[in-house]
């Protein structure tokens, strides 16, 4: 039963933004839920992280991916809540994750995340979407990207490599 691999710890990835890109990981470094939630306007993300963060299963880590007002809300809600939380740049998590030719432009950087990402919905045996919008599709990525920094994964699995 996947509820119970959350007894132990798991981790929030998030891709920021107004329509922000979620993934949320266990300890055994697999992908066990993701979506895309559009806040709308900053005011009810403000609202909405307290709610997101309290319904994650014993959470541990919070990975922002972005800065500015909006990873603030949820960077200081996580350290509130005392989650170990870890900010990364697009640029940091694509270097690690695809190859340099992926990485030329945004749109090509997009489409190959949506590519990796569905490689690891697969992988986790996390249910497969109709459809993958990029922000959740980098919210994979970004917390794949955790996965490996807090050593819940020790390297990338072949599965996963390109």
């Amino acid at each position: 039963m996947r509820v119970a691999l959350f007894e132990l710890e798991s981790l929030l990835a998030v891709d920021l933004g107004l329509r922000s890109g979620l993934a949320l990981y266990g300890r055994d470094g697999r992908l066990h839920h993701y979506r895309s939630t559009n806040f709308g306007a900053s005011s009810r993300l403000r609202r909405g992280v307290p709610a997101i963060l309290a319904a994650i299963p014993n959470p541990v880590y919070l990975v922002v991916e972005g800065g500015g007002p909006l990873a603030d809300i949820w960077m200081r809600e996580g350290e509130r809540r005392g989650l170990e939380v870890l900010r990364v740049d697009a640029s940091v998590w694509r270097r690690q994750l695809l190859h340099p030719r992926e990485q030329r432009d945004r749109s090509r950087a997009k489409a190959s995340a949506e590519v990796l990402a569905r490689r690891v919905i697969d992988w986790s045996g996390a249910p497969r979407p109709i459809s993958l919008r990029h922000d959740a599709a980098e919210a994979i990525l970004v917390g794949l990207w955790g996965v490996l920094q807090v050593g819940w994964l020790e390297a990338l699995p072949l599965a996963l490599r390109r």
